[in-house]
């Protein structure tokens, strides 16, 4: 007989290893999507607000005895309607504002948990997520999260890519930009209020940003650019999820490394390849300068 198949083993005689692979394939698949147009619009910062200002709502799910996802739409409700109003109606750039009410949040998040007694546990849980407690009803969540996600991006497509080009675009074409721009911010929270169980808050920015950013740099086309982060999104996954069962490391930290691994490959591969068609091409504006 031979030895198990240590890439196919761990996942044929765990079914904890099998539900972690199902909800981080799925959590590739919906931050694809979302984290395309995050890349794309240059949105990043806006994910990692997000990704940290859900910590006081799930914190207070969690002392409530309530799901933590109900705690995280709560809070980031919360924070992009602040944002928008403090946008609005103040001289502060977003960002400025973005940036206050994530430090706001989080710092509530740490206030909220200190009040609990399992609070190491509790927010160890919120920041690095629970991949290997995953249940059947946290996929059948992620799955309608990607289906919602789906959705809107294939309804919401023109607009949001003539907004990552130019929000005059998009507005000449028809479309309203502060509406449109609203449902992407929605699209991001979707996803970071579905990924934050498996990879928890601090990493769902990794899966958000990495692959698509890995797409960015091969693809042309924006549906190209999605397909290629889905694909880093879940070969992150199984490998991830493969070395934190060989190496006894955590899961949803391995599968972020992985992911901005291959994207820094791919980073070095075309810079190298661009180097080269360079070189090839004959330079003809030499003398102008």
């Amino acid at each position: 007989m031979l030895a198990g198949n240590p890439f196919i083993d761990p996942f044929t005689s765990n079914e904890f290893m099998r539900h972690a692979l199902v909800a981080s394939v799925l959590v590739a698949l919906v931050c694809a999507v979302a984290g395309t147009y995050v890349v794309l619009r240059g949105l990043s910062f806006v994910g990692d607000a997000l990704a940290h200002g859900v910590v006081p709502g799930i914190a207070t799910a969690l002392l409530f005895g309530v799901s933590g996802v109900v705690g995280a739409v709560v809070s980031a409700a919360v924070m992009m309607t602040g944002v928008s109003v403090i946008t609005r109606k103040s001289r502060l750039s977003s960002d400025t504002a973005i940036g206050l009410f994530f430090v706001g949040m989080l710092a509530l998040g740490v206030i909220i948990t200190s009040r609990s007694r399992t609070f190491v546990g509790d927010i160890t849980r919120i920041l690095f997520g629970e991949l290997l407690g995953v249940t059947t009803s946290d996929l059948g969540w992620l799955l309608v999260a990607l289906v919602i996600v789906a959705i809107v991006a294939i309804i919401a497509h023109r607009p949001f890519v003539l907004m990552s080009i130019d929000d005059g675009l998009a507005r000449t074409s028809g479309f309203s930009v502060p509406f449109f721009h609203s449902l992407m911010l929605v699209l991001v929270a979707i996803t970071v209020i579905a990924s934050f169980q498996s990879v928890g808050t601090l990493l769902v920015l990794g899966m958000l940003i990495a692959p698509a950013a890995a797409g960015a740099l091969v693809a042309r086309r924006v549906s190209t650019m999605m397909l290629i982060a889905a694909l880093y999104g879940t070969a992150a996954s199984y490998l991830g999820l493969l070395a934190s069962y060989h190496y006894d490391i955590a899961a949803g930290g391995s599968i972020v490394f992985v992911a901005v691994m291959l994207f820094g490959v791919t980073a070095i591969i075309s810079a190298v390849l661009a180097h080269r068609h360079d070189d090839e091409v004959p330079h003809q504006h030499e003398h102008h300068h």
